[in-house]
């Protein structure tokens, strides 16, 4: 049977979250209702996993996290109970999607549940957190969780709130039905080879080629937008063993962590593969930009540099010497750590659609600078260990040449 996993705070949400779990059942899902509540007690909801299960799943006690000292010391007890609990729900495919019903608080020990979740296990948070300025990260993670703003705050059934809370059931209903009824021995990627490769806007053209030719040849090629959650993806499902080699064509995560900007995927960006020795081809496309938000939201020691208008939503930034310069220190110390086969390939021609020497106009570039570039290519040669191979091609990163130069090489690294 079919069944969805229902979180919430019920002392403050379980009127609402009943009545979401009637939807859900209507539908044709059992329902496993989980209280990850602290003060009170559950109001008119029957929970199958209480909140004092909830705690000790965590290694406690519901009075000591009452007594913990702070609401968010207790927020993190209970976070980290129900977090375990819905890793072994999962596990012995007792749930089939998760959902949840709450605002500031229930939305992060709810999320804290979502991201434990397989991928492709349908996961929703319905909230009045999802919408104006927020960042979204601390909800969703790198997993594939769906927020859903609940428009008005989650306290009363009424006719704005119900029919809200009608679709998010009807939504995680036929989701986990369809999960439930997936084949697990079916998948037709599966014995496949599964290589990463990271993109942007910015190198889509030559992923694009490489893909349909690679997918034909060699395995899937299972590509990641470089915008920060993208890349820290990839090397979360690198450490999982969910592949086996990587393309990384675009680092533009490596210059964001540096100088700022949105593409920053943490300080451990391109060294999951070099520590499970899988073989990787590097391209270092796009660290050559940092990436802000709209032109008058430029920080102010960024205005003045060479920019690119990409859309009206972001703004690329030219990096400073000094900024590439350290980029290429840290590329050529990820690598060199690798205990795997590395190629690295250098275009010399320009790492992104703005760093050319004429662009479709017949304008320079806005962010043309050879002496730069050049200085950069030198100081990964200079700082490589011998073992990692580098190669320098005459092109520019969008060129044909060089997307198939990188195919060519990828299919001799991975057939290797």
């Amino acid at each position: 049977m079919t069944a969805v996993l229902v979180v919430g705070t019920m002392d403050t949400k379980g009127r609402e979250c009943a009545y979401l779990a009637d939807r859900i059942r209507e539908l044709g899902c059992e329902v496993v209702v989980m209280d990850v509540g602290i003060l009170g007690e559950a109001d008119e909801i029957r929970c199958d996993i209480t909140r004092r299960a909830v705690a000790e799943a965590a290694g406690t006690t519901l009075e000591a996290l009452r007594h913990a000292g702070s609401r968010g010391k207790a927020v993190e007890g209970m976070r980290e109970g129900a977090r375990r609990i819905a890793r072994r729900l999962a596990g012995e495919a007792r749930i089939h999607g998760a959902i949840s019903l709450g605002g500031a608080e229930g939305a992060v020990l709810a999320a804290a549940v979502m991201q434990e979740l397989p991928l492709g296990l349908p996961k929703s948070i319905v909230s009045p957190i999802a919408s104006g300025r927020r960042t979204f990260g601390p909800f969703v993670g790198i997993a594939d969780v769906s927020v859903t703003h609940s428009v008005v705050d989650i306290l009363g059934l009424n006719t704005i709130a119900r029919p809200i809370y009608d679709t998010a059931a009807a939504g995680v209903a036929g989701a986990a039905h369809a999960y439930a009824r997936r084949p697990r021995d079916g998948d037709p990627t599966a014995g496949r080879r599964q290589v990463a490769a990271t993109m942007l806007g910015n190198t889509t053209r030559p992923l694009m080629s490489i893909r349909r030719r690679f997918e034909a040849e060699c395995g899937d090629l299972v590509i990641f937008h470089a915008n920060g959650v993208g890349g820290a993806a990839l090397e979360a499902l690198v450490e999982a063993g969910r592949v086996d080699g990587v393309i990384d064509y675009t680092l533009s995560e490596i210059i964001g962590h540096i100088a700022g900007g949105f593409h920053d995927a943490g300080p451990t960006r391109l060294e999951a593969a070099g520590r499970r020795g899988l073989p990787q081809v590097v391209v270092p496309g796009c660290v050559d930009f940092m990436v802000c938000g709209p032109r008058d939201e430029m920080p102010a020691h960024w205005r003045g540099r060479p920019s690119y208008f990409h859309n009206p939503e972001f703004t690329l930034v030219r990096a400073t010497r000094d900024e590439q310069l350290e980029a290429a220190r840290q590329i050529a110390a990820k690598l060199n750590a690798a205990r795997g086969r590395v190629v690295l390939m250098v275009p010399t021609r320009g790492l992104s659609v703005p760093n050319c020497e004429v662009d479709q106009l017949g304008a320079p570039g806005a962010f043309w600078d050879p002496p730069l570039d050049a200085a950069f290519r030198l100081a990964l040669r200079r700082d490589l260990d011998s073992r990692i191979e580098y190669r320098e091609l005459d092109a520019h990163i969008n060129d044909d040449s060089f997307a198939l130069a990188v195919l060519e090489t990828a299919k001799a690294v991975f057939s290797g």
